[in-house]
């Protein structure tokens, strides 16, 4: 499938999309990502931190249709001092760990930021 990579970048600050049990929200936003790779619209970048971290953990619902975005090129970047808080640095599955610095940095450079 042909990709069309946008200068959009998502932020994930939750464990999960919306509000509800926290299983459902964890599985919409899983849904999510694998919805935009059926629709080859990806973005450029997306950021995790605070409970969103969880979401890179190896036994998130979402760690196929991440890894699938990796390899579409996607960069993926969690906030190190999160992980570490919720002692998920040896669970990561997917992505790199950064600091909020760079964090900041590819938010600065995006021309649109959407928080999911």
């Amino acid at each position: 499938m042909a990709y069309t990579m946008s200068e959009t970048v998502l932020v994930v600050s939750n464990e999960g999309l919306g509000q509800g049990e926290p299983e459902l929200c964890r599985k919409v936003l899983a849904t999510y990502f694998q919805t935009m790779l059926e629709l080859g619209q990806l973005p450029r970048a997306v950021l995790f931190y605070t409970a969103g971290v969880k979401m890179v953990a190896d036994d998130s619902p979402a760690v196929s249709a991440l890894s699938a975005l990796a390899s579409a090129g996607v960069l993926l970047v969690s906030c190190r001092t999160c992980l570490e808080y919720y002692g998920l640095m040896d669970k990561v599955a997917v992505g790199r760990i950064g600091n909020m610095m760079q964090i900041i940095e590819v938010q600065s450079a995006a021309p649109k930021v959407i928080t999911l």
